[in-house]
């Protein structure tokens, strides 16, 4: 009886540990653990009653002559009885070390995690401490840079506009002035260059460059050809310049007469000569011819225009372009100069009055140029960034350490370019200004090193789709800006040293402001 109470004390104690231990578990587990030991319990109390039970009647038979007999399997009672009993604390103590361990672990853990969290926290905050001061002083910094460092004064957004409108009303008096003559339909503007695009690295002597497109007059058409067939990539082209038949349409209000079936004496009566005869060397359309022309329909159409009244025009020296200066001061001049263009196709590619890069350019030989699509790809890239973007004054302080080197303002453009169709424009905010500088620099020496800087729109898939190229420029292979470095070792190692040299310049820039 006194082992009975024993064993019922142990059993209590164990249930008492599993729920101690049981209420540091969830929910869930606390119940699994209270069911599993009650059904335990119950076991071992049948199992009590049972052999208290036996016991009684044991006790009952001993008076009898054959109690002895008895003996043997009340021992093998008792002996099952304990060994049942031991089997179930060595499982309730199992069960209760396991709770206890799992306990500690989670205890441990918790304990952990919530040390990890709070760490984690701390040094979430600290880094954002961190980079708010980081960014506090990047802000000052570049506040500093941009206090710092002598810009040039300009005003260029403001005066391109201005200049887009008095070219535009130029064009607007020359078609006046045109009016029945063969020479080419002068179209809308476009603005090209350094000062249209808001990054020119000069203070004095800002060009403000403009595009002119020049489509065929009527009873005429423009088919360019390649200078050098085979030439890849496809720069320098002739447009040669045919006749077609306007009889079906001639007799159409202001239509011209046919150039081809109507005699000269009959054409120089009622209208003027073809581009042929006018304009054209041999075949083809003359560069120089063609801008001489323009230049005297500008000087024409000026005692024309409104601004002749505040404004002075100035002719410059004609060459492939039409240059001049309008001044309403002395310290208040703008000097313009017009390209013209004719383009491929519908795309923002044309093929322009622009020297090539060889040393003599024939005047029937008009270039590739990517003025247009250059210049709308700055526009959509300020259309897009944050406000405060930096990435033209990274361009402009970049340009102005190029004098007196080897290197080419369209060079470091490309680079920026490159760059800018890589970086999220959210990078080029101020408190970025010295990283971008730095990504200028290194992606330069990349290139110095390779001897390869691809041109922008050669082959690239990454062109924005609002900007439009040829099905040829799309697909053609990328064109290589240093293939003179591949041809030359000196001349690599040239541009290596002055790019050391730039590096020096613009640190002292950074350091003393000019």
């Amino acid at each position: 009886m006194a082992a009975t109470k024993l064993l019922l004390w142990v059993l209590q104690q164990l249930m008492l540990n599993v729920r101690v231990v049981s209420d540091e578990l969830d929910e869930a587990a606390r119940d699994r653990m209270e069911h599993r030991a009650k059904q335990l319990s119950r076991k071992m109390a049948r199992l009590l009653q049972d052999l208290e039970q036996k016991s009684q009647e044991q006790r009952s038979k001993e008076q009898t002559p054959v109690a002895w007999r008895a003996l043997p399997f009340a021992a093998l009672q008792h002996w099952q009885f304990w060994a049942i009993a031991g089997i179930l604390l060595l499982l309730i103590l199992g069960l209760c070390w396991y709770l206890r361990k799992r306990s500690h672990e989670d205890g441990s853990s918790s304990e952990e995690d919530s040390s990890s969290s709070s760490s984690r926290q701390e040094e979430e905050r600290a880094e954002q401490n961190e980079e708010e001061e980081d960014s506090e002083y990047a802000n000052d910094l570049a506040r500093h840079f941009e206090e710092h460092i002598q810009w040039p004064n300009q005003n260029l957004f403001a005066k391109r506009e201005s200049v887009l409108d008095l070219v535009n009303a130029f064009m607007r008096v020359a078609r006046l002035l045109l009016s029945g003559s063969s020479f080419p339909v002068l179209e809308p503007c476009f603005g090209i260059g350094s000062a249209h695009e808001g990054w020119s690295p000069y203070e004095e002597n800002i060009i403000y460059r403009v595009l002119v497109p020049l489509a065929p007059p009527s009873g005429h058409t423009f088919l360019p050809e390649l200078c050098n067939p085979g030439e890849m990539p496809e720069r320098n082209f002739r447009i040669r310049v045919e006749l077609e038949c306007t009889c079906a349409t001639e007799q159409l209000v202001g239509d011209m007469l046919c150039f081809l079936h109507h005699d000269e004496e009959e054409l120089r009566r009622n209208q003027g000569p073809s581009l042929l005869h006018t304009l054209c060397t041999g075949s083809y359309l003359d560069v120089q011819k063609t801008a001489c022309r323009l230049h005297q329909l500008v000087k024409a159409s000026w005692v024309l225009l409104p601004f002749s009244r505040q404004w002075r025009l100035t002719m410059l020296p004609c060459g492939r372009s039409c240059k001049f200066k309008v001044a309403r001061a002395e310290e208040d001049i703008i000097t313009i100069e017009i390209m013209l263009g004719v383009r491929q196709g519908d795309s923002d590619i044309f093929m322009s009055s622009q020297a090539s890069e060889s040393i003599f350019t024939p005047s029937t030989t008009w270039t590739l140029s990517c003025a247009v699509a250059e210049a709308k790809f700055f526009e959509l890239t300020a259309r897009h960034a944050p406000d405060g973007s930096f990435h033209l004054r990274c361009l402009q302080l970049c340009a102005r350490i190029l004098v007196g080197t080897g290197f080419s303002s369209y060079t470091l453009k490309t680079v920026v370019m490159h760059l800018l169709n890589t970086t999220p424009l959210s990078g080029w905010r101020r408190t970025r200004f010295l990283l971008r500088l730095d990504d200028i620099m290194r992606y330069l020496c990349h290139c110095l090193e390779e001897k390869r800087l691809d041109h922008f729109f050669f082959g690239n898939e990454k062109i924005p789709e609002e900007i439009v190229l040829p099905p040829a420029l799309q697909g053609a292979q990328p064109f290589n800006l240093f293939h003179h470095l591949e041809q030359d070792p000196d001349a690599q190692a040239e541009a290596m040293r002055e790019f050391m040299d730039m590096q020096d310049c613009l640190t002292r820039m950074l350091t003393y402001g000019h």
